[in-house]
């Protein structure tokens, strides 16, 4: 279903992303933004591989990630840097206007994409994201929420932990808290399995020299752009409050929110059905 290619989209620093793609339509082409962002792209590729035919599903790892360029230095690891890389995927492509997809922090690249070449994107989905910043006190109160996320807390604060282990362990213990429903719990294990973590992105955000990846004033500049939104979220997310998808829609004309019902952060991974034909229903 998948082909795999490396495409350079940099000569200085040079970096090269793997890429996954289905076939389909050059002018239906579908670039999907993972988070993490020390993940890869795989943990998305279902049930997105069922657009094959219809779209072309374009699933980079980002610089720094599963199979793309490594060991850059620690000042070439910015949202910026990560979308002019996109940019230049979708040239070495051929696709002049795409659809995006980005996921959690994929999701704020998504944004910063829309903004930085509106005439590029046709519409964009932002799943498991949010375009307002989440306040410090979005969660409180919600006990169920304090008790998954302890495990990943208690990971990140393990000083025997570091590189890509430390993403690898924080990603396995926080499985909980992004998957709601229990049933879907061992599916998702599995799937972390194949993740190909590394820990490029976090060196310089554990130095806080890493430039925040939300837009300023997002809104607004999403609103003047024109751009559909598909504000895609799982209603029991506990990292993006599903509260704030529907309060940004309200000031985004061309915006759509669709909540999924016992559906966490990975609402792909607890309602797969219901995300995918969200997604195709806003394409189409």
């Amino acid at each position: 279903m998948f082909s795999e290619i490396m495409v350079s989209v940099s000569a200085q620093p040079r970096v090269e992303l793997f890429v996954a793609r289905t076939a389909g339509p050059a002018e239906r082409t579908l670039l999907v933004i993972h988070g993490g962002p020390d993940w890869d792209h795989s943990y998305l590729r279902v049930p997105l591989g069922e657009l094959s035919g219809r779209h072309r599903v374009v699933l980079p790892d980002l610089r720094g990630c599963g199979r793309s360029s490594r060991d850059l230095p620690d000042d070439q690891y910015t949202p910026d840097a990560a979308v002019g890389d996109l940019v230049a995927l979708l040239d070495a492509l051929g696709a002049s206007r795409v659809d995006v997809l980005g996921f959690s922090y994929g999701g704020l690249l998504a944004q910063r994409l829309a903004l930085a070449a509106p005439h590029r994107v046709r519409r964009m989905v932002i799943a498991s994201s949010s375009v307002l910043p989440v306040p410090p006190d979005a969660f409180a109160g919600w006990r169920e929420r304090e008790e998954r996320r302890a495990d990943e807390a208690r990971v990140w604060s393990d000083p025997t932990l570091s590189g890509p282990e430390l993403t690898r362990a924080a990603a396995f213990a926080g499985a909980r808290a992004n998957v709601w429903r229990a049933e879907a719990l061992p599916g998702y294990l599995e799937r972390l399995e194949a993740v190909r973590f590394s820990a490029e992105w976090m060196r310089p955000w554990q130095a806080g020299t890493l430039p925040t990846a939300r837009p300023n004033d997002a809104v607004r500049r999403l609103a003047a752009t024109g751009t559909p939104v598909l504000l895609l979220q799982g209603r029991q997310d506990m990292t993006f409050p599903a509260a704030l998808a529907v309060e940004a829609a309200a000031s985004l004309p061309a915006a759509r929110v669709v909540l999924i019902d016992e559906a966490g952060h990975m609402a792909h991974i607890d309602q797969p059905r219901a995300w995918l034909d969200a997604v195709v229903d806003f394409l189409s």
